[in-house]
């Protein structure tokens, strides 16, 4: 992608992003690698859905200003996604109201109730909570990044990435959606898992379309015995603490009674559409 276009897609993005309410005021970043490496990024302190393409940042590919625009604080994140998967040349961070009350509760989005989820996004695991900006962040979602396309983070939002920037919208759109369905599958009584032959028929479904390759296996994440690659394996990093515990099937996970749950789902709903 050439850096006009780049530009005007993360622009484009931008507004969705804000007029959507997966961020709002300065919240979020978002960035895509340009074929020759360099970085064109979201700056810092800059509302999502009032940016212009000129008001845009240049980084190289370690993060450094390559003009006088500052990019967003949290461009470590982006770089290390970069790093650790050279297929991702976008990354999209947001805070979308009902993904994120996942991260703050302490559940990753990991029960297998889509198929269409499972054929495209996979899981979405829960990094521990790491400040902003800092190291602890990229070091809690370090030894997820390789085998899953969007994290949640503890306490902070969400993150999705591909191979360009409407596949990055595209796979934080699916994690939104998603934990909203959760959400009200829990408020009628819990949700029912797929069975694990009905999870390995679309993993190979998924794998022969192209969508997600075997690497993505351990997006599975102990549904299925051959897929428990590092996501289900003893060298899981402590880091995932917050995982350990949603990695099993049931609800009854969060501590919230039923009232209070309707309630705050009520209030996420009538936000989103006013």
């Amino acid at each position: 992608m050439d850096e006009q276009t780049a530009r005007r897609e993360i622009v484009n993005i931008g507004r969705l992003l804000y007029e959507r309410s997966y961020v709002v005021s300065s919240d979020g970043n978002v960035s895509v690698r340009l074929d020759d490496g360099r970085i064109v990024a979201t700056p810092t302190m800059m509302c999502k859905g009032r940016m212009t393409e000129d008001a845009l940042a240049v980084t190289d590919a370690d993060g450094k200003p390559l003009g006088n625009r500052k990019p967003s604080s949290e461009l470590a994140m982006h770089l290390l996604i970069y790093h650790e998967r050279p297929d991702v040349m976008a990354v999209c961070h947001a805070h979308p109201p009902h993904g994120t009350a996942f991260a703050v509760a302490g559940l990753a989005i990991d029960q297998p109730i889509l198929s269409e989820v499972i054929l495209t996004l996979g899981c979405v695991p829960l990094a521990a909570y790491g400040t902003p900006s800092t190291d602890e962040l990229t070091e809690a979602m370090r030894p997820l990044v390789k085998h899953h396309n969007a994290l949640l983070m503890a306490n902070h939002g969400a993150v999705a990435y591909g191979s360009d920037l409407w596949q990055a919208f595209d796979r934080l759109e699916t994690l939104e959606h998603t934990a909203r369905i959760a959400i009200l599958a829990r408020m009628l009584g819990g949700s029912k898992n797929l069975p694990a032959d009905a999870i390995e028929k679309l993993i190979n479904v998924r794998e022969a379309a192209g969508y997600l390759g075997e690497s993505a296996r351990c997006q599975a994440c102990g549904y299925l015995h051959e897929t428990q690659l590092s996501c289900a394996s003893g060298d899981r990093p402590a880091a995932t603490d917050y995982y350990e515990r949603t990695a099993t099937n049931g609800s009854g996970k969060i501590s919230l009674t039923r009232e209070e749950l309707v309630e705050l789902l009520s209030q996420a709903v009538n936000r989103g559409e006013s």
